[in-house]
């Protein structure tokens, strides 16, 4: 059961790495430096490319801090279950 959880904060902790490194792909080769003077049509590409960027990278950014959470909390609870049943 335990190594099931850890695989389970091991797969989020990886999609979230893949988010934030798609978020990055978005931001800098998708979107990239906007047009000075650009026409509107442009401007909303812009903008709808960035969103799409910011929205992977937050979304990673999440999914990694939960990930990282979960495998502290493992380790922890780990460490306090074995320091019990060496007690016993």
């Amino acid at each position: 059961m335990k190594q099931r959880i850890k695989n389970i904060f091991s797969g989020i902790l990886t999609a979230g790495l893949i988010n934030v490194f798609i978020g990055l792909f978005y931001w800098v080769v998708v979107g990239g430096i906007p047009y000075q003077d650009a026409p509107l049509n442009l401007q909303i590409n812009y903008t709808v490319n960035m969103r799409v960027g910011d929205t992977l990278f937050f979304m990673g950014a999440v999914l990694c801090f939960i990930g990282i959470l979960g495998k502290i909390m493992l380790y922890f609870f780990r460490r306090k279950s074995a320091s019990k049943e060496s007690l016993v």
